[in-house]
């Protein structure tokens, strides 16, 4: 048996609202909005009193979609600093492949999005950077080229 596709990937934040427009300002859709609370989430998550707000959104071709999540309670827990360097353990990015890489990061910048290094090429195949949004999340930006 194989797995079917990726449905989601998670990630847990402070601010639902906040990741919420900064990701709908990258150009992913808000697909919906709910808390999560009960047997269920405790069984899955492994974690006793599980209460979250949590978000949906989507790629605008629908196949990838992210679950932002606030724990309500049991309250989360901090690893440590959020302006951590992109090669931790364990931590990564996630990218998306975008029409104009310049013009992404300018709009993302009012929603805090810095730059971890700069604006790179690939070859002539890729314009690439890593950016920094809020609860410290990296996300890498791709311009194909040509």
């Amino acid at each position: 048996m194989t797995i079917q596709r990726m449905d989601n990937v998670g990630i847990v934040v402070e601010d639902l609202d906040a990741a919420i427009a900064y990701f709908v300002e990258l150009g992913m859709e808000l697909e919906g909005r709910a808390q999560v609370e009960g047997l269920v989430a405790d069984r899955c998550t492994g974690l006793d009193g599980v209460r979250c707000d949590i978000a949906m959104v989507r790629t605008p071709d629908g196949h990838s979609r992210l679950e932002l999540a606030k724990y309500l309670s049991p309250a989360a827990t901090s690893a440590g600093p959020r302006n951590k360097p992109h090669n931790i353990l364990g931590t990564h990015r996630v990218m998306f492949a975008v029409d104009d890489i310049k013009d992404t990061v300018a709009r993302l910048r009012p929603h805090g999005a810095e730059l971890l290094g700069e604006i790179a090429r690939f070859e002539d195949s890729y314009l690439l950077c890593y950016v920094r949004g809020p609860e410290g999340i990296i996300v890498g930006l791709a311009e194909q080229l040509g």
